[in-house]
This record gives structure tokens, C-alpha cells and sequence, in this order.
């Protein structure tokens, strides 16, 4: 039985299976994110951070498909926390669109606090009718826990795959009814997630491929979407079609498993304390 093509939190209905534009900029990213589209994607995850929001909305708008049908993310860069408005106006801009369904905060202060601040701004954008929903990213536990008694936070859309899971969030996400977005959801060619022996183990089961598996893990969750990265246009193709995978129970427990090391690729100088 196919998989969700949609994730329903608060009401509101997001695709499963995004496209990540991160590190895809200038013709690449217009062309991919047309092509994308054109596949049946109907959700673009950017940043004005990516330095490629003209491009998207370039592909948005060659790929044909109603911008009423596209769910479009961007985020706000750390040194902007303290102009949100002008970070989602340029965002808009920029993409030629004039309203985004989803402005998350990129990343929390360097300092660990709360930017309360910047969550109230966006709080006035969403009602303002600039933003639909309003989130943050790369917030751990603890964190969001205390953003959501500031604001309705929406998203934390955070690093989520196989060999790094995320039950304090998963927690939080049942708890509130928040939507998780998870970026680098194979991992990466360091990670050895695709040559996994559980994840090599369910391809050969399902006659598809890892990627596909380690994408389906993810789609089986409540409130979880997963947007992974190609500039292949057949790799595109492949993980849009991660829905149709339906995993076994003791499948999807092999790959539980493999969170046990808790392998994180993305932890820069300046990232929050993860607990």
C-alpha cells in the first residue's frame, strides 16, 4: 500500500517528499527545480542562506505547475534574526512569489538563548497573511520546547535519517502536533547509511533501491517529511517514488537500530548543544 503523498499537522496538508535546493545554485538550480516539478514534486525546501531563491522561483515558474499547488520553504539567516521582515521580504522577492507557506529560523543564536524576538516577527508576518506557517531549524529538544511557548511553531526541520533518529523530537512532534522536516535524509557518501547491511537487506526485498529504503523509513513516521538533494533528474524521480515502498515492521526496526552510534554530519562551530 503506497505511502502518504502528504503529511496533515494543525489541519494543514504538506507534501511527504520535498526537493532540497541546498548547495544547488545558478542554472542548476532553475533547471532542477523545474524539472522537479515537472516529475510531481509539489514542495521546494530554500534559504536566503543558499543564495538561489531567484533561481527557484525562475524553475517554478518554467515548470508550469500553479503556485497554489507548490508548498515553498525558506528560512532566515542567523545574522538577519534581528530584521526577520526585511529577511522574508527580500525572500519573497526574490522567488517572485508573495506569500511562503513555511519561514523558518535557519539556525538558533550562537549563545543558546531563545530568539524570541525574531519568533514573535514572524508571528506578526503569519498573521500579517506574508507567511502561512512559521518554524524553526537545527533547534534541539529543549529548545523548541521553549520556542512553542512563545510562538506556534510549526516545523523543526533538523538532520533525521536512519543512522541519526530523532525521539525527543519525535516526542515533542506528537505532543504539539509539529511538523518535522528532515534534511540529509540519506546521509551522506561518508556515512555508509546507503551500504547498510538492513538498508541493502530491504532494497533486495522490495526490488528497489537503498536510497528508496532510507527515504520510506522517514515516510512511515507521523509528521515527518524528508527532502533530500539531486541534481540527477533520475535520481529525482527515484526518490519521489520512496512513497510506493511499504516496509515491513521488522524492517523498519532493523533500520531503528542503526541510530545507535547516533552518527551527525552536519555540526558546525556554531550549532546549538543537541541533547
Amino acid at each position: 500500500m503506497p505511502l502518504e503523498p502528504t503529511k496533515t499537522v494543525r489541519g494543514v496538508a504538506v507534501p511527504s517528499v520535498g526537493f532540497g535546493t541546498w548547495q544547488v545554485t545558478g542554472r542548476e538550480a532553475r533547471e532542477g527545480v523545474a524539472d522537479a516539478l515537472r516529475a510531481g514534486y509539489r514542495h521546494l525546501d530554500t534559504a536566503a542562506a543558499y543564495t538561489n531563491e531567484r533561481e527557484v522561483g525562475e524553475g517554478l515558474r518554467d515548470a508550469g505547475v500553479p503556485r497554489e499547488d507548490v508548498w515553498i520553504t525558506s528560512k532566515v539567516w542567523m545574522n538577519d534574526l534581528h530584521r526577520v521582515r526585511w529577511s522574508c521580504e527580500q525572500s519573497l522577492s526574490h522567488l517572485g512569489i508573495d506569500r511562503l507557506d513555511l519561514l523558518l529560523i535557519h539556525w538558533p543564536p550562537e549563545d543558546g538563548t531563545l530568539p524570541e524576538a525574531a519568533l514573535q516577527e514572524l508571528t506578526a508576518l503569519r498573521e500579517e497573511g506574508l507567511i502561512r506557517e512559521l518554524g524553526v531549524s537545527n533547534f534541539p529538544p529543549g529548545l523548541l520546547r521553549r520556542a512553542l511557548e512563545v510562538a506556534p511553531v510549526f516545523c523543526d526541520q533538523v538532520e533525521y535519517h536512519a543512522q541519526l533518529a530523532q525521539p525527543g523530537l519525535r516526542a515533542i512532534s506528537e505532543e504539539h502536533d509539529v511538523l518535522l522536516a528532515a534534511y540529509a535524509p540519506l546521509g551522506s557518501g561518508q556515512s555508509g547509511l546507503l551500504e547498510a547491511e538492513p538498508v541493502v537487506a530491504a532494497a533486495r526485498a522490495h526490488g528497489c533501491t537503498p536510497a528508496q529504503v532510507a527515504l520510506a523509513w522517514l515516510l512511515h513516521q507521523d509528521r515527518v517529511v524528508a527532502l533530500p538533494r539531486s541534481t540527477s533528474p533520475g535520481r529525482r524521480r527515484e526518490n519521489l517514488a520512496a512513497l510506493d515502498v511499504e516496509l515491513t515492521e521488522d524492517e523498519r526496526a532493523a533500520l531503528d537500530a542503526l541510530s545507535a552510534r547516533r552518527e551527525r554530519l552536519f555540526d558546525p562551530s556554531f550549532a546549538p548543544a543537541w541533547d
